[in-house]
């Protein structure tokens, strides 16, 4: 049996019982009224669409500079990149989301939501980021390093063309989980008032009173998002590996 076709079979499971626990639950659906709201769900999720593609460039960009700062061997610079890392890591993006609008955001002037919800989920993701790539890059020997210099490689050269390459390979998994969460943490946008998906899904709810209804849609839209997310990390992973 192929790969693909096991995956088909158990795709295919889990959506029955889906489907035979909906049919149990009591009293009668509401399709027809959720469904006069769907360019609404339409609308949200393009919104987190767009929110999370920007963020997910965003937090690689930050990731890969903080885990550089960790790495330094100045103390003052890898001082720095660990207070921002503990900082953000030891804090619920919640609350980071709500001081950033409210406080910092509200400090400088910068009143657009959707790039303040985009800066700050992105700030968050990349802590994560920094210490995946920072674990990525110590896993690499020394020697590897050492046998780039003999051969007469610059240190950009031997970051770039040894280094680096290898520890791509070794925090794939990491990273596509990382943003994978990162997706689903866009949800959290809703509390400085972005119409993302969550947000509309919850406005749908209290327009029709139909909460399963509402939320179904919610849960399709973050798997459009996310599952080929997921199908791309695969993809990469089999082609950085060096066993064919």
């Amino acid at each position: 049996m192929s790969r693909s076709l096991a995956h088909g079979i158990v795709a295919a499971a889990f959506v029955g019982l889906l489907v035979l626990a909906c049919m149990q639950v009591p009293g009668e659906w509401n399709w027809a009224g959720v469904w006069e709201y769907r360019q609404k769900f339409l609308q949200g999720w393009l919104v987190t669409l767009g929110i999370s593609l920007a963020a997910l460039v965003l937090s690689l960009a930050i990731g890969l500079v903080v885990a550089l700062l960790l790495a330094a061997h100045n103390p003052l610079i890898e001082a720095t990149g660990r207070m921002y890392v503990e900082l953000i890591r030891g804090t619920p993006l919640l609350v980071q989301l709500l001081l950033g609008f409210y406080v910092v955001a509200n400090a400088v002037g910068l009143e657009n939501r959707f790039v303040v919800g985009t800066l700050v989920l992105a700030a968050f993701s990349g802590a994560y980021m920094a210490e995946i790539f920072r674990g990525g890059l110590d896993a690499i020997p020394k020697t590897q390093r050492d046998s780039a210099k003999a051969i007469g490689l610059t240190r950009w050269q031997s970051f770039r063309l040894v280094v680096l390459p290898q520890a791509i390979r070794l925090v794939l998994p990491a990273v596509a989980g990382q943003l994978v969460s990162l997706i689903k943490d866009s949800s959290l946008l809703s509390v400085i008032a972005i119409s993302e998906l969550t947000l509309n899904a919850q406005e749908v709810n209290s327009f029709t009173y139909s909460t399963l209804e509402s939320y179904l849609p919610l849960a399709v839209g973050y798997l459009l998002l996310t599952l080929p997310l997921s199908a791309a990390s695969r993809w990469l992973e089999a082609a950085f590996r060096y066993e064919r």
